[in-house]
């Protein structure tokens, strides 16, 4: 039946099977993870990006801590801006475009200076490496509102002067003679006076959450497929055993020791390299003389 899966072979086949399969299931995972982390950036979109704006003393709060559940928190302040501390931030993409987003350190009411992205700017023509035009941010007393994001990581990479290389607010605050919250900084989207000419708006969160589940089940059938495939060739295997054992059983119920397939192999070799009367025939007779002298010569270089 199916003792022959205990061979050595097929224990091997196995095995590598289950490691197959064992990485598939972790890959299935893996994407299963990474839609849950997906499903939890969209569910902090929908609950706070187009919420109204807060400004308890609460809300300003969070851009000295900003837990993860609070990303995208609409905040209002009133101030005014630091304009001579603008900065322009590198690398940033809008609608897949390269350009850059304009950084401007704002002094609240209250006294506390945050950090607010007034948006985005296209690569310029004029002046490499800078946008053409900065629009200048109002003076004077400003309200506005901001959506909260954290302060982001490092890069292995420089900046000229007058910009950065990414948003990390503990780099900004090297520059600047005055404490600034280094944990969040806010988006604008408002302003009040509005300025006669603005950066873009940046744009709005992606909420898709992508191809993560079905790229899970892909991987999950995958590994159920290999276990399926290994029992099809250990059907297939039994099949091919079972016909040759019931044509050896054939074969020596006609006196043969061998399947008759096998048999006739022999036969039909026999008939090709010797006569009817035994001898062998000329193209034998040639390749058992150079055999011979082949292990002449070998003989004698030893």
């Amino acid at each position: 039946m199916y003792r022959f899966l205990a061979s050595t072979r097929w224990v091997g086949w196995l095995l590598l099977v289950c490691i197959f399969a064992g990485a598939c299931v972790f890959l299935g995972r893996w994407q299963m993870d990474r839609r849950a982390e997906v499903l939890t950036e969209i569910s902090h979109v929908n609950q706070n990006y187009f919420a109204p704006a807060d400004s308890s003393p609460e809300a300003v709060a969070l851009f000295d801590e900003l837990p993860a559940e609070k990303k995208w928190t609409t905040v209002a302040l009133r101030g005014e801006y630091l304009v001579d501390d603008t900065r322009v931030v590198r690398n940033r993409i809008k609608a897949g475009r390269p350009g850059y987003e304009v950084l401007v350190p704002f002094r609240t009411t209250d006294g506390a200076t945050v950090v607010v992205d007034r948006g985005y700017l296209p690569i310029g023509d004029v002046r490499p490496g800078w946008p053409d035009e900065i629009p200048a941010a109002p003076t004077g007393v400003v309200d506005i509102e901001v959506r909260l994001k954290p302060s982001e990581p490092t890069l292995d990479r420089d900046a000229p002067e007058g910009q950065l290389a990414t948003v990390n607010l503990p780099t900004f605050a090297q520059v600047l003679d005055y404490p600034i919250s280094q944990s969040a900084y806010g988006i604008m989207y408002h302003e009040n006076p509005a300025p006669a000419t603005a950066p873009q708006p940046l744009d709005e969160p992606d909420t898709d959450e992508g191809p993560h589940l079905s790229y899970s089940y892909q991987w999950f059938a995958f590994g159920v497929l290999a276990f399926i495939g290994f029992w099809y060739a250990a059907k297939q295997q039994r099949k091919i055993n079972r016909e040759d054992a019931e044509e050896l059983a054939e074969a020596q119920a006609a006196g043969f020791d061998a399947p008759l397939h096998k048999v006739r192999k022999i036969r039909a070799k026999q008939v090709k390299t010797h006569r009817r009367d035994g001898s062998l025939t000329d193209e034998a007779a040639e390749d058992a003389m150079l055999d011979a002298a082949d292990s002449t010569e070998i003989h004698e270089n030893r």
